[in-house]
């Protein structure tokens, strides 16, 4: 006889081991099935994010960026290093050892919260009374039911049309992670989140890093303003990044990969390199859930239906994260993670997408929330814009990072922040306060009146506050 739940969650990414947790915390028999497997072929939930997407490239960023300042910046601060060496074996292996601290803290909180966790692969076998028989396919076979079903199944990286991904000299996020020496070329086509991070990656380990980006605009969904500082920066680093090519033929031999393709002029190019980076999106992840036995709803791209609360095109069946519309972040998944739950609950929750915020952990990292300059300008909304450059900061300066700026967008009549652009130093951390404020419908005048730890990188927000109403004071 198989085991029954009240809420099973197929996937244990952010927004699937998020929404389990949150579903025991609410009083259900919840089950949570997920894949992914460690080197030793044992339980890794986490999803993407954790395997092979944010937590590992942070942990590589963060060891380039400690061999970067000592090779470029430590003698800035009177402090001599030569002949500094970077072991990537071992880094690589610190990589793998954050990213097993992250899954087995997830198996953690499993227990702690009572959800039963089963390892290996969900897929839908019928439509029952009692909700849904889901068979989990892995080591050990299984058969659950569920009276609610969470998909949260996430995102594979798309691949070039022809050119699939060999992990070894085409590669995707997965095996731009697992790099075990430092490529003297390195290519990305796409100049998005992964293409940006993981050159960035490289480059301070001493690759020759170009990225090809098909778009005739750097990073389009920025802040125009923002992108271009972004854009100095990245150029004045040494990364070279080539805007509104089309890439053509991709050849691999023993020696590494050759990317034939017409630059924005239509000149036609070429260039060869140790190790191709395609990152170039991502597609929802549907593959061996078998929908259409219970008739599943998908789109066009292969993404699964849902409503503006996350129900799905079956009764008790709902889909959050990566497989569903909107944006692929992490964050966005769990919180829609927990809305779902509380909703299955009968309670309200709540996923305010005007308040997401997004981030590109490079230096200097890029972070936002809310609407872009060109979006106002596009709408016709009447707005009042300020900034203010790390560079006018003292916090800054005594951290030797003065590169970027805090941009604020505010209604010209009402004052309530629209959206707020960060370039610089810790645009990561600045942004939470920036998206607390919007969450409670706040004005930059706010903001300015709020008073901010002095030095502290946060004064710069206040300041760009300030300067909706061109009222800097250190500027």
């Amino acid at each position: 006889m198989s085991q029954a739940f009240d809420v099973v969650v197929i996937g244990g990414g952010p927004g699937g081991y998020i929404a389990a947790i949150r579903a025991a915390q609410l009083g259900f028999k919840v089950a949570c099935i997920d894949e992914w497997k460690n080197a030793a072929g044992g339980p890794a939930p986490g999803g993407t994010c954790t395997n092979v997407g944010c937590i590992p490239s942070k942990a590589l960023l963060q060891s380039s960026e400690h061999f970067d300042h000592a090779n470029h910046h430590f003698a800035d601060h009177g402090i001599s290093a030569t002949n500094v060496k970077i072991d990537i074996a071992k880094m690589i292996g610190r990589k793998d050892a954050v990213v097993k601290q992250n899954n087995d803290g997830i198996l953690y909180l499993f227990k702690k919260n009572k959800v039963t966790f089963f390892h290996g692969r969900g897929s839908f076998v019928k439509a029952v009374e009692a909700g849904y028989e889901i068979q989990v396919t892995g080591a050990k076979e299984e058969l659950i039911t569920g009276q609610q079903i969470i998909l949260a199944t996430g995102s594979n990286a798309r691949a070039l049309p022809g050119v699939p991904f060999d992990e070894e000299t085409v590669l995707s996020n997965d095996g731009a992670l697992r790099i075990g020496a430092v490529p003297k070329k390195l290519v990305l086509i796409g100049s998005g989140v992964i293409g940006l991070e993981m050159g960035s990656v490289w480059r301070r380990l001493g690759s020759d890093v170009t990225i090809l980006e098909g778009l005739p605009t750097f990073l389009g969904a920025v802040d125009e303003q923002i992108a271009k500082e972004a854009k100095k920066a990245f150029d004045k680093q040494g990364m070279k990044i080539e805007l509104g090519v089309k890439v053509g033929d991709v050849k691999t031999s023993k020696k590494g990969v050759s990317v034939a393709y017409t630059n924005a002029k239509g000149e036609a190019q070429s260039i060869d390199a140790d190790k191709l980076i395609v990152s170039i999106g991502r597609v929802p992840n549907t593959i061996g859930l078998n929908a259409e036995a219970v008739g599943l709803q998908l789109d066009e791209r292969g993404a699964i239906v849902v409503d503006a609360e996350c129900r799905t095109s079956l009764k008790g069946v709902w889909a959050v994260g990566d497989v569903v519309r909107g944006p692929m972040l992490a964050h966005k998944a769990e919180e829609e993670g927990v809305a779902v739950a509380e909703r299955i609950a009968g309670q309200h929750g709540h996923v305010n997408f005007n308040t997401i915020p997004w981030v590109i952990y490079t230096s200097p990292e890029i972070a936002w929330v809310g609407e872009t300059e060109q979006q106002l300008k596009a709408r016709g909304a009447a707005y009042k814009a300020g900034t203010f450059p790390f560079l006018a900061n003292g916090r800054a300066r005594a951290l030797g990072d003065t590169t970027g700026m805090v941009k604020f967008l505010a209604d010209a009549a009402t004052d309530e922040i629209l959206g707020v652009h960060i370039v610089g130093p810790m645009a990561s951390e600045l942004i939470a306060e920036a998206v607390v404020a919007m969450e409670f419908k706040a004005s930059a005048e706010d903001i300015a009146r709020i008073c901010h730890a002095h030095p502290s990188l946060s004064e710069a927000t206040k300041e760009a506050a300030l300067a909706v109403d061109k009222r800097t004071l250190n500027f």
